[in-house]
This record gives C-alpha cells, sequence and structure tokens, in this order.
C-alpha cells in the first residue's frame, strides 16, 4: 500500500501505523489477519473511529463537572469556507481539584447576533444536560456582541444566572499587545504589510490564483524530476 510508505499519510493513519508498531496483536489483526477490504482506513470507518474518540473524550469532560459549576469561554470566526463558527470551551476544577479548560463543541451558526450565538449555546447546553445556572465566570473577546453591556451575549447570560460574572479574554488582551508593539517595529511591519498586499491582490483575482498555481506546479515538477520531493496521497499533488 503506497501510504504506508509515504511521509504524509495523515494523523489518522500515522496514529494507526504507530498503535500497530507497539502492539503485536493489533498489527497481526491489520496486517496478516485482515481481508484486503477490511486495513481501517476507509474515511467512513476512520471518520467513525474519530467520532467514537470524541464521543468518548466528551463524556469524560461532562462526568468530570457533573452537576459542579463551571466557566464559559466562547469565541467564534469565519472558517476557509466562509462558514461562521463558534467555539465553546469549558474551565472547571475536576475532582483531583486541577483546573482544567477543555474544548467541547464547534457549532456553526448563520449569524454572530448575540441572540442567535445564545440560542446555540443553549441547544449544546441542552444536548450535554448542562445548565446555565451552572455557569460561574463568561471569557470573551471585546466585540460588542459579545460583551456589550445591554444586549450582548454576557447580559443575555447574566439575566438568567447573576454569578456568571465577565472577564475579558486575557489571551486576547495579550494578542492585542503583541499586535501594537509589532507595529511599531519596522520590518515587522513592512513585512506583514507586504503579505496583507500580496494577499489582497492575487486573492482579488481568479486569474492571478491560476497563475501563481501555474508557476508553483512547474516548480514541482522541477523538483520531482530531479528526486528533490516525492509525490503521493496528499503529498505533492494538485
Amino acid at each position: 500500500m503506497h501510504f504506508q510508505t509515504s511521509y504524509n499519510r495523515g494523523n489518522y493513519r500515522e496514529f494507526y501505523q504507530c498503535l500497530a508498531e507497539h502492539d503485536p496483536a493489533l498489527a497481526k489483526a491489520l496486517t496478516i489477519d485482515a481481508a484486503d477490504n477490511s486495513l481501517l482506513v476507509s474515511s467512513d470507518i476512520y471518520k467513525d473511529i474519530i467520532k467514537c474518540f470524541a464521543d468518548e473524550i466528551l463524556h469524560s469532560i461532562l462526568e468530570d463537572i457533573g452537576q459542579d459549576v463551571f466557566c464559559l469561554l466562547v469565541d467564534e470566526s469565519r472558517d476557509v469556507s466562509c462558514k461562521e463558527k463558534m467555539v465553546v470551551v469549558l474551565r472547571y476544577v475536576d475532582r483531583c481539584g486541577v483546573v482544567k479548560e477543555s474544548f467541547v463543541g464547534l457549532v456553526h451558526v448563520k449569524d454572530t447576533t448575540s441572540a442567535n450565538l445564545k440560542s446555540s449555546i443553549d441547544s449544546l447546553f441542552a444536548r450535554f444536560k448542562l445548565s446555565i445556572k451552572q455557569v460561574r465566570g463568561q471569557g470573551y473577546a471585546s466585540a460588542s456582541n459579545m460583551r456589550g453591556e445591554f444586549n450582548g451575549l454576557k447580559s443575555l447570560v447574566m439575566r438568567e444566572n447573576s454569578s456568571a460574572y465577565y472577564v475579558h479574554f486575557f489571551a486576547h488582551q495579550l494578542q492585542l499587545v503583541v499586535v501594537a508593539v509589532a507595529r511599531k517595529h519596522t520590518g515587522i511591519a513592512e513585512f506583514f504589510s507586504k503579505i496583507s498586499t500580496l494577499l489582497n491582490v492575487v486573492g482579488g483575482s481568479s486569474k492571478r490564483r491560476d497563475m501563481i498555481r501555474d508557476i508553483n506546479l512547474k516548480e514541482v515538477s522541477k523538483a520531482l524530476g530531479r528526486g528533490l520531493l516525492e509525490t503521493g496521497i496528499g503529498l505533492n499533488q494538485e
């Protein structure tokens, strides 16, 4: 199988290979005793396996929280497919007294109004059998839809639970400091300015994108011909 020799097999196949190398019984089941159509590398099969892992991890997190209190951390951003996604993280103290921050959900939201974000959180909590009453803290960025005094997500949550105090994202504050400092450095500022201009010029035209692809194709073809690069599944393909 080509994927067994590829240097870019993907996370699942790398993990699959690692387990087989460390467990002789599993290695035998996946190689010697396995039929050609039963190697557990089908996209449908590994998506099912990954979902099972995710469900088990989520179950463990929710079991840790139980009926105790936790902090709600939320952020939203647009992905490469131009869909708005809301990330939900819970911060809590486990049974051993260790503070943990665990990612529990990535939710597609049609818009980023505070009412829609609140509705999505309510749906997620209903699925997890959690309650807004358990929330003892909120951590969001400084956007008005998140921290608005009257209609922001912070305010909507506090109307249901006055103990869910809001704290601004410290990581976001640090990011703003880093950005401000970087802008004061001439070399860094010019670098990011040129990158921004390049992305705008190339990204704004399908013809320019095709030109970049054609140039890259020629360079990759030369490197493949000289043996400097290898090709295969997920590796230096169009």
